[in-house]
């Protein structure tokens, strides 16, 4: 099963980028760095998903003080500091020649970064905190707290001037972008979330075989 889902998301990525860097239409106003859209959004979409895996997994875990749930939440936690470092790169680069700059403290890009320093310092509490169980628990509080910043992220646009553009998926009306550019940026979107798929099964298996192998060494 894991083998094939990494072969399907290997395949997904070559499609989504042969179709976001060759397929698809260059943008009639940003031409060709636009096309760094097909890497930008499908890395934060996933960041959104990934951090509502964190949230469910780190209540489950409260709630019922199963490992299990702390071990796909540890999983999670780790990809989403990927998948927002990924989107705060690209971000960056497709705003030096949109915006002259490669950073400014924008609601959105603000709001983003300290998402990213939050996950950053949830990892860190899990290496710091010796007793397993009392990691678990500090980090299930500060992944809870930390997907308050989502809903921030997101409105960010809404809610105050700033210079990002609005939502391109997640939005009330439907997208009005070109139909191939929409195809590209969808299988782009599917691929990453299968990688977050992939990955997460793998390295909650490796999680879960560190704890089988620890419990052994404590008998």
């Amino acid at each position: 099963m894991a083998r094939a889902l990494g072969i399907l998301t290997v395949l997904l990525l070559v499609a989504g980028l042969g179709a976001g860097l060759g397929w698809a239409p260059r943008d009639a106003v940003q031409g060709n760095v636009q096309r760094i859209m097909y890497l930008h959004v499908p890395a934060i979409l996933t960041a959104y998903l990934v951090i509502g895996v964190v949230l469910v997994a780190s209540i489950a875990y409260l709630w019922t003080r199963r490992m299990a749930w702390d071990r796909l939440a540890a999983a999670s936690g780790e990809l989403a500091v990927c998948f927002i470092g990924v989107a705060i790169a690209t971000g960056s680069i497709w705003g030096k020649p949109t915006w002259g700059t490669w950073w400014t403290w924008d609601a959105r890009l603000t709001s983003t970064a300290l998402l990213f320093v939050i996950y950053l310092g949830y990892l860190l509490l899990r290496t710091v905190v010796e007793d397993r169980e009392r990691a678990a628990t500090y980090a299930a509080v500060v992944g809870i707290v930390g997907a308050l910043d989502v809903p921030i992220i997101h409105f960010s646009v809404q809610w105050w001037r700033t210079l990002h553009q609005p939502a391109t998926l997640l939005r009330p009306q439907a997208p009005t972008m070109d139909r191939a550019m929409f195809i590209a940026l969808l299988v782009n979107v599917l691929a990453f979330l299968c990688t977050y798929a992939y990955l997460a099964a793998r390295r909650y298996r490796l999680l879960t075989l560190e704890a089988e192998a620890a419990s052994r060494a404590w008998r």
